[in-house]
């Protein structure tokens, strides 16, 4: 084959999401730190799935269409890091390829290239040993190898196999996973995707291995602009001893899953929802899970043209003057979420270790803040990116910016030092400067045994982590807590703020609340319920 149009293109990067798919908890696996939180492979899925919903419909023969729509759907749907730089690999190989409705070998070699060259410029500090290395080490070898006579066929085939032997090559790069054993989980994820574009390409389409019913109702009937349903309700949530807790990625994934053209418009114990699907019934069922509707439609899309209840909500809101300013932050668990609106945040991203939102979740919370400028507050080192990549896309609409704490303390702290009169250059800089010596700590426990910095971990126990390293790993968490602190805090230290977690019991709680003032009489203690899942405790030092 000499050329690619845009429905072989179309069926390459289809068979690459299902592929994906498929492997995504072996790539969560290779987790390099043995927290709760190994998520690369599905936010890599998830990432891949978004841009897969853009595409699955499409008929256009446009090579450079297909790769457009798949980037756009890529960019919105990106979680985490590793999501982040594989849409911006697809972005950067979509705009190699503009005004061209056939690829040529060399057109796809010098995509690939380009893809490596926008994602390197994405990253502040890359890192070798990764997947930004492993597309530019497989893309280099392929802009060698092709040339006019090489086919689409074997140019493909080389370049998977450059990229798997780049792969094997990242524990010499990255010694920690050198020390751990495994390969970089983010460049396995980039050679599963490459590996499902060449299946498709040699004639072998993958498919998705486990199909959920709704899936298979959908695989009948396809979903499109003029079948199908429209769906759209207000929820209120709760009680909450009747009802789910509502997590907004999670409802958002599931909904994904099971249509298309999905808004989610949360507000403290409303959310508003606009879906298209094949299967209203199931969603509607699923969405009561979390509570009562105060108002429901569904229409025919058969039928043509239809109001919508959320475009009409906020239709009326955005006759409403812009505020000078709002505060976005990214947050997980109810007593987190409440002190949080306690201290000033206007909208709160449910997210946070293991659930990463997505570009499209911070987008549509920075537009529903309604405010001139908006700042956002990361709270995670793996959502800073997509902070950084939803203010590039609302740069001509909103002034957004992205102040980069990467824990929840520092979040809080960054949050308090908001001053609403002050200008927006002062704010940047006071909440910048206000964590930059606040030491922030977690205890959660270890998934499995290993050793990482040459300090050894049981699987099971709980780890006291400061700093981003492992300095306690015991049986008990509270324990685990108190030897914690012990290398936290010192003299020069005044107030710990404590959040509490969803799996420390009241028993545990109790004990907690009696032993840390005894332990360091000279620090004052602000002791929260934050009911964040995944870790027991999160700390910040004063």
């Amino acid at each position: 084959m000499r050329s690619l149009d845009g429905q072989i293109l179309k069926q390459m990067l289809l068979s690459a999401a299902n592929n994906l798919y498929n492997h995504y908890p072996e790539i969560d696996a290779l987790n390099v730190f043995p927290v709760p939180d190994g998520d690369t492979g599905m936010n890599m899925n998830l990432t891949l799935t978004s841009g897969a919903k853009e595409i699955l419909n499409r008929n256009d023969d446009d090579a450079y269409s297909i790769a457009n729509l798949f980037s756009r759907g890529l960019l919105m749907g990106a979680r985490g890091n590793s999501g982040v730089i594989t849409s911006q690999i697809f972005r950067g190989f979509a705009s190699s390829l503009k005004d061209k409705k056939i690829i040529k070998v060399t057109d796809f070699a010098d995509a690939f290239a380009n893809g490596s060259t926008v994602a390197y410029k994405a990253v502040m500090r890359p890192v070798e040993g990764t997947i930004l290395t492993v597309i530019r080490e497989a893309s280099e070898a392929l802009s060698d190898y092709v040339s006019k006579e090489v086919s689409i066929e074997k140019a493909m085939k080389y370049f998977v196999e450059q990229a798997r032997e780049s792969l094997k090559r990242t524990p010499e790069l990255l010694p920690v996973l050198k020390e751990v054993g495994v390969v970089d989980s983010g460049g396995a994820g980039l050679v599963t995707i490459f590996e499902g574009m060449e299946s498709a390409l040699n004639g072998k389409f993958i498919e998705k291995n486990v199909v959920t019913s709704v899936e298979k109702k959908t695989s009948v009937a396809t979903l499109s602009d003029t079948n199908g349903y429209c769906v759209e309700f207000v929820l209120k949530l709760g009680p909450a001893d009747e009802k789910k807790v509502f997590i907004q990625n999670r409802f958002s994934s599931v909904l994904d899953s099971h249509g298309k053209s999905i808004r989610i418009i949360s507000n403290d114990d409303t959310v508003k929802v606009h879906i298209h699907t094949l299967t209203p019934g199931s969603i509607l069922t699923y969405a009561q899970s979390f509570g009562e509707f105060t108002s429901l439609k569904i229409e025919n899309l058969a039928e043509g043209k239809h109001t919508s209840l959320i475009d009409s909500i906020e239709e009326a809101k955005n006759d409403e003057p812009l505020k000078e300013s709002a505060i976005v932050s990214i947050s997980a668990g109810k007593g987190m979420d409440e002190y949080f609106k306690e201290i000033g945040v206007d909208r709160i991203v449910s997210g946070g270790q293991t659930m990463n939102p997505s570009i499209e979740d911070i987008i549509s919370n920075i537009r529903a803040c309604h405010a001139k400028v908006v700042y956002v507050l990361p709270n995670n080192s793996n959502i800073v990116m997509a902070a950084f990549q939803a203010a590039d896309v609302l740069a001509d609409e909103i002034d957004v910016k992205v102040i980069t704490t990467k824990t929840i303390p520092q979040g809080i702290v960054a949050a308090s030092a908001f001053n609403p009169d002050a200008s927006v250059e002062n704010n940047v800089n006071e909440m910048k400067n206000s964590y930059a010596n606040l030491k922030s700590g977690s205890v959660t426990y270890a998934i499995k045994d290993t050793v990482i910095d040459g300090f050894e971990v049981t699987k099971d126990y709980f780890m006291g982590i400061f700093d981003k390293k492992i300095v306690v790993c015991v049986k008990n968490k509270v324990v685990s807590l108190l030897k914690l602190l012990d290398q936290m805090i010192n003299e020069d230290s005044f107030l710990v703020t404590l959040f509490i977690g969803s799996d420390v019991s009241t028993k545990e709680e109790e004990k907690v609340r009696e032993e840390l003032p005894k332990k360091f009489p000279n620090v004052e203690f602000d002791i929260r319920r934050g009911d964040q899942p995944v870790y027991s405790f999160l700390i910040g030092v004063e």
